[in-house]
């Protein structure tokens, strides 16, 4: 069945996506098998070269709720989320990865606890891991209402997870475009975010189904956890953790030194709710 647009939609996914034709339809199909129908879904296609975004203006057709847009050159996902983020015209923004899968009553609780919840701008929630094959474990946030304090560990929200308030995302000028923000555009948005007094709530329950490469967890460069250290620090400093937020801002460093092997087990013994 064809769906037809949204005058007003309530929330604007916002997605960017490079060379995703082989995976992406997973991940438009659960939003489109989304309970709550007055969305707008924006995909951004960052320079493939694999025919995905032609993929996604067949996908548009049949569903106009699905609005493709396209990056001439790739841009990196920070400026990529800005891009759908210009074009939005949701209360809520609503962010979703394009190997991840949104369970069918996602939208519908986000929505209602962001509609009877004005004291927070952010909702996110726990995530199911999913190895292409099954899903290995129940990651909880690590809190349900995150304080200054708790950015000392790592980023608070699971980013594909997240809805926010547009005006309050708009308020701090979206993601920040930089070289270290090339893995962390999300940890440092949410410090932002709360140093601009903003507040975030997790939803304990899995809302979405979360998609774990372990291949290229083994492959992730150095200077990646370089970069973070750099947001850590830019991001301590706004929310003024400083002298304490010393001892942490060393973290990815010493996390990276640790085999990933070693490393993806400690990760998944530390959540308690396994599937068996």
């Amino acid at each position: 069945m064809k769906e037809k647009v949204m005058d007003n939609p309530k929330v604007s996914i916002i997605m960017g996506v490079l060379n995703g034709k082989d995976r992406i339809l997973t991940a438009v199909d659960s939003i489109r098998k989304q309970t709550f129908k007055n969305w707008e879904f924006i995909i951004c296609d960052d320079g493939s070269t694999d025919g995905t975004f032609e993929l996604l203006l067949d996908i548009a057709k049949m569903d106009q709720r699905i609005k493709p847009i396209k990056n001439e050159v790739n841009l990196g996902l920070a400026r990529t989320l800005n891009r759908c983020l210009e074009v939005s015209k949701g209360e809520y923004i609503a962010r979703m990865d394009d190997d991840d899968y949104s369970y069918p009553e996602r939208l519908a609780i986000q929505v209602e606890f962001l509609n009877n919840h004005p004291e927070y701008d952010i909702v996110g929630s726990a995530i199911d891991i999913f190895d292409g094959e099954k899903v290995l474990y129940s990651k909880k946030p690590i809190s349900v209402t995150p304080q200054i304090t708790d950015f000392l560990w790592g980023s608070c929200f699971e980013h594909p997870t997240t809805v926010f308030r547009a005006n309050k995302l708009r308020e701090v000028n979206g993601y920040r475009y930089a070289k270290e923000t090339r893995r962390a555009e999300d940890y440092d948005l949410f410090m932002r975010m709360y140093a601009a007094g903003m507040r975030g709530y997790n939803i304990e329950k899995p809302l979405l189904r979360y998609y774990v490469n372990q291949q290229a967890m083994k492959k992730r460069k150095f200077k990646f956890r370089i970069d973070e250290v750099i947001v850590r620090y830019k991001g301590f400093k706004k929310l003024g953790l400083f002298p304490k937020g010393y001892i942490y801002i060393l973290k990815p460093l010493i996390v990276g030194l640790i085999p990933k092997k070693i490393l993806l087990k400690l990760q998944k013994n530390k959540y308690k709710q396994v599937i068996n």
